[in-house]
C-alpha cells in the first residue's frame, strides 16, 4: 500500500432484525472503541443495520427507512474523528453502504451498482465490492490499493473454501490486498460465522477475527507476521460421497448451538423442552441445547410406551445425568390405550359410510408420538420461557419418516439439515471435543436407530428405522447426489455407491431403494413446509427457499 499507517477496524457485531436502534447502539459503541485505538477507518458487514435476512419489512413498513436514515445521520457525527462503512438497506429494499466521513454522508454505495465504488483514506485508494459481488472478480483500475468487501455470507458446507478462493482470484487478478468483513449471528434458519480477515497481496492472512464469535478487530498495514494455516480454509471441497465428515463436525456443532443460543434469545425464550428417547436424534439436541442455554435450562423429558425397551429408558435416564440436565420420565401407555379404544370406537362408526381401503395403518404409531408431543407441549406452555424442541434429522425428514404434531411438532428443530450418518459423526466428536468428555452413553451411538413405535412382523421385534427405510449409509448418498448433482434414478444407477463397495446390492434392489426414496419424497414435500425454523447447515436444505419444491409437484424422477 501506499501508506503503511492506515489502521482499520473491524466490527463483527450481532444484529438484531429490524431493530434499528440497538444494531445503531452497538455500532457507536464499536466506534467509540475504534476511535480510543486512534484507529483511521471503521468498517461493519452488509446490511448491519436492519439485520438479515431482511425480507420484506422495507415495504410492510415504511417507517423503518426513516428509522435507518435517523441513524445514519446520529452516526455520521462521530466521522470528523473516524470514518465508517456501515451497511444498510435503501427504501427501495436495496443493500447499500454508507461511507460517513468529516459529519458527512460522503458516498452511498449500493450493491450491483459499479458506477463509483472508490474511496479514499490517507491517500490509499480502496474500492468496495457488497457480498457476493467478490465472485465476479472484477478486473479493477490500477490505482486501487485494497478492496474493501462487508458481506453478510452464511455458513453452510463448503461456504468458507469457496469465498477464500474467490478473495484469492481478486487478489492475483488485480495485484491487492483484500479485506474481507462478514456478519456474526443467526436469525431464524441463517447463521453467519463471522471469520472477518485480512490479505495481503501475496494472498497470506495478516490478520483474522473469531470464528462463530463476536469481535472487534484491529488492524494496519504494515504487518510483520502473517497467519500461514488457518484449519477452516484448508479443507478441500468434497467431490465424492463419504461418511468421513471430520472435517465439517466442528462448523456443524458451532453452527448449531450459535443458532440455538440466538434464536431463544432474541425471541425471548429461555428454556428448553425436548422428548428424550435414548435415541440418536434427541441426544445430540440434549447436548447442543445444554452447551448453547446452559444445562440448567434443558428439561429431557423419557415418554416410554409399552414398546420401549428398557435400555432406551436408561441410556435417557444416563444421558441427562451426565449433562446435568433437568429430567423426569412420564409413562404414557395410559394415554396411548385411552386414545386407542377411542380411535377404535370411533372407526366402528365412521366405516358405516366410508370404505377402508387397503392400506398401512400407521395410527397406533402415530398415537404414541403425538401423545409425547402433548405432553412437551404441556410443560412448555406452563413454564415462562420454555420452547419445545423437535428432533426430527435430515434423512427421515426427506422420506417423510417422521410424524406432523408428533417428533415433528415443536418451536425449534436443530438438526432437520444434518444427516443420520453425520450425526452419529457429530456424537463422536462431541464425546471427544466438549469438555465434558463422553457425556455420550457409547451405547446410544452403537445401537441402531428406531423408533420403537411398531413390531416388524418379521422379527418379531420392534421397527429399526433402516428395515423401514434403507439402509442410512444408501439413503444418505441419495441425499448427497440430489443436492450437489440434481441426479435422477436412472443417473443413480450408473453410479456405484459407497455402500456397495462394501455391501452385496443387485441391480433391482438398488432399483427399488431409489423408486422408494423418490416415492417417499414426493409425499413427504407437504411436511417440509410446516417443520419449525431450523438451521440451514448443508450447501443446499429443504428449508432453504431456493431448494423447496411446490407440494403439489409430481416429478418423474426416473429420467
Amino acid at each position: 500500500m501506499k501508506n503503511s499507517q492506515n489502521k482499520i477496524a473491524i466490527a463483527q457485531t450481532n444484529t438484531i432484525i429490524g431493530n434499528i436502534e440497538y444494531n445503531k447502539n452497538k455500532a457507536i459503541e464499536n466506534i467509540k472503541k475504534a476511535i480510543e485505538n486512534n484507529m483511521d477507518l471503521i468498517v461493519f458487514p452488509e446490511l448491519y443495520l436492519v439485520g438479515n435476512p431482511v425480507g420484506n419489512i422495507i415495504e410492510r413498513y415504511s417507517f423503518i427507512s426513516n428509522q435507518i436514515q435517523e441513524a445514519i445521520n446520529e452516526i455520521k457525527e462521530y466521522s470528523s474523528e473516524i470514518e465508517i462503512l456501515i451497511g444498510y438497506i435503501d427504501k427501495n429494499n436495496i443493500s447499500s453502504i454508507a461511507y460517513l466521513k468529516n459529519n458527512e454522508i460522503n458516498k452511498i454505495i449500493k450493491k450491483d451498482d459499479f458506477s463509483d465504488r472508490k474511496i479514499s483514506i490517507n491517500n490509499t485508494n480502496y474500492e468496495i465490492l457488497i457480498g457476493e459481488e467478490l465472485f465476479l472478480e472484477k478486473t479493477l483500475n490500477s490505482n486501487i490499493d485494497a478492496i474493501i468487501c462487508p458481506s453478510s455470507f452464511i455458513s453452510r458446507l463448503n461456504s468458507e473454501q469457496k469465498i477464500h478462493n474467490a478473495i484469492i482470484s481478486n487478489i492475483q487478478k488485480n495485484n491487492i490486498d483484500f479485506i474481507y468483513v462478514n456478519q456474526i449471528g443467526a436469525n431464524d434458519e441463517l447463521v453467519f460465522n463471522g471469520f472477518s480477515r485480512i490479505y495481503n497481496k501475496n494472498s497470506k492472512i495478516t490478520a483474522c477475527a473469531k470464528n462463530f464469535e463476536e469481535d472487534l478487530l484491529f488492524i494496519d498495514f504494515n504487518p510483520t507476521n502473517t497467519i500461514d494455516f488457518i484449519e477452516e480454509l484448508t479443507i478441500p471441497i468434497q467431490e465424492n460421497f463419504s461418511l468421513d465428515y471430520k472435517n465439517d463436525l466442528k462448523r456443524t456443532y458451532n453452527s448449531l448451538v450459535l443458532s440455538i443460543k440466538d434464536y431463544f434469545s432474541k425471541n425471548g425464550f429461555k428454556r428448553a423442552v425436548l422428548g428424550l428417547s435414548g435415541g440418536l436424534d434427541s441426544t445430540i439436541c440434549a447436548v447442543l441445547l445444554a452447551d448453547a442455554l446452559g444445562s440448567e435450562n434443558v428439561l429431557g423429558i423419557s415418554m416410554p410406551s409399552k414398546l420401549t425397551s428398557p435400555e432406551s429408558k436408561n441410556d435417557a435416564k444416563e444421558l441427562a445425568q451426565n449433562l446435568k440436565i433437568n429430567f423426569i420420565e412420564t409413562p404414557i401407555k395410559d394415554m396411548q390405550d385411552i386414545l386407542g379404544e377411542k380411535f377404535n370406537k370411533n372407526f366402528k362408526e365412521i366405516s358405516n359410510f366410508w370404505e377402508n381401503e387397503s392400506h398401512q395403518s400407521y395410527t397406533q404409531d402415530n398415537i404414541q408420538a403425538r401423545t409425547r408431543a402433548t405432553i412437551i407441549w404441556g410443560v412448555a406452555n406452563e413454564y415462562s420461557k420454555a420452547l419445545p424442541i423437535a428432533t426430527s434429522d435430515k434423512s427421515e425428514a426427506y422420506m417423510g419418516y417422521a410424524t406432523i404434531n408428533g417428533d415433528m411438532s415443536g418451536g425449534f428443530a436443530p438438526i432437520l439439515d444434518v444427516v443420520k450418518t453425520k450425526l452419529f459423526a457429530l456424537a463422536n466428536w462431541m464425546n471427544e471435543n466438549r469438555p465434558n468428555k463422553n457425556a455420550i452413553p457409547k451405547s446410544i451411538i452403537l445401537k441402531r436407530p428406531g423408533a420403537e413405535l411398531a413390531i416388524n412382523p418379521e422379527t418379531g421385534k420392534t421397527l429399526l428405522a433402516e428395515e423401514a427405510l434403507m439402509p442410512y449409509e444408501f439413503l444418505d448418498e441419495v441425499i448427497w447426489r440430489i443436492e450437489n448433482f440434481n441426479q435422477s434414478i436412472d443417473n443413480m444407477m450408473k453410479f456405484e455407491f459407497l455402500y456397495e463397495k462394501k455391501n452385496i446390492l443387485d441391480k433391482e434392489t438398488k432399483k427399488a431403494w431409489l423408486e422408494k426414496f423418490f416415492r417417499r419424497l414426493n409425499t413427504a414435500l407437504y411436511k417440509w413446509h410446516i417443520v419449525p425454523p431450523s438451521p440451514i447447515i448443508d450447501s443446499k436444505s429443504i428449508n432453504s427457499i431456493e431448494f423447496k419444491q411446490a407440494i403439489t409437484s409430481n416429478i418423474n424422477y426416473s429420467k
